[in-house]
């Protein structure tokens, strides 16, 4: 068989899980780790070799790609162009802002900044996420939140926007968003742990500018208003996605018989049973299995009553 059933991967972090990931998945997981890096060749910033993904035979991903990277990513392609976790917020995660590819390629040595989406799996009734300011900011505004950690002030200035199971949200490099407690996600994103705190000090960190100082971290942060109409712009309407991830990553709901497009990507099974197969693959799966497809694995398709969201980089 090509394809893989990964085992959790779950890197130490600075906030709470509440013991969804080991509820969700279908293989031993930590139930005080709130992220689950999937299919990753991304390290923690700072903290490598943390949030690297291994294989079964203890390979480490990374190293298998570079070592034939066309078995696994398909001719043309050098990297896998993304990350996908599963997410457990066990709290309100901090507001925060990633950079977007220009700033991450000027300051950070990096092509990719980190514009991200998350796809709901499960959310406590009056669920919410934060997401981008109401009204605009000034530049000094913003400054004196983050130098005094005026959490509260922050927050009032957001779009409380709720979720519910099922939901699907593009956040894009740049805007403030945070995470409400209660909710299980898919993420996937741009291959990056770039981050920039607005709050940090009730989280117990020092800091969060990723080395560079406020002064120009603070750059990448969208200070404009969003209405609720550029809200509704981040959600897919009849596909998981707007058009605007497509640059990004690629996702999709699949269900059983639907076909699963040749190409390196992870498949999160988020309902049901069934069968994933292919031309050297037949495999049960059922919620909860996270599923590394290389390139090799050739066109699958799903059989049953079963639900995955399958997640890749950009065409």
């Amino acid at each position: 068989m090509t394809v893989e059933t990964l085992p959790a991967n779950q890197p130490p972090t600075f906030y709470r899980g509440a013991g969804r990931i080991a509820g969700f998945r279908t293989v031993p997981a930590a139930p005080d780790r709130p992220e689950d890096w999937v299919g990753s060749v991304t390290s923690r910033f700072g903290l490598a070799p943390a949030g690297l993904s291994t294989l079964a035979d203890g390979r480490v991903l990374a190293e298998a790609v570079a070592a034939d990277p066309g078995w696994w990513l398909g001719p043309g392609r050098t990297d896998t162009g993304v990350l996908v976790k599963l997410l457990d917020a066990g709290q309100r995660l901090p507001l925060h802002a990633h950079p977007d590819r220009r700033f991450a390629t000027a300051h950070l040595a990096s092509p990719y900044g980190k514009t991200e989406a998350w796809v709901i799996v499960s959310a406590r009734p009056g669920a919410y996420v934060h997401l981008g300011f109401a009204r605009d900011v000034e530049a000094a505004e913003l400054a004196g939140w983050v130098a005094g950690q005026r959490t509260q002030d922050m927050l009032a200035a957001t779009n409380r926007v709720p979720v519910a199971a099922g939901d699907a949200i593009l956040c894009p490099a740049g805007l403030p968003h945070a995470i409400g407690d209660g909710i299980l996600l898919v993420e996937v994103q741009e291959p990056t742990d770039f981050s920039v705190l607005l709050e940090y000090e009730d989280f117990g960190l020092a800091d969060g500018h990723l080395g560079l100082g406020y002064d120009l971290a603070l750059q990448c942060v969208d200070r404009r208003a969003w209405s609720p109409a550029r809200l509704e712009s981040l959600r897919g309407g009849d596909r998981l996605l707007p058009a605007a991830a497509d640059e990004f990553f690629a996702a999709s709901r699949l269900r059983g018989g639907d076909r699963v497009p040749r190409g390196f990507g992870v498949l999160v099974v988020v309902a049901g049973q069934g069968r994933l197969r292919g031309a050297d693959d037949d495999r049960a799966v059922r919620r909860g299995d996270t599923l590394l497809v290389p390139y090799a694995a050739g066109e699958l398709a799903l059989d049953g009553p079963v639900e995955a969201i399958r997640l890749s980089a950009a065409p």
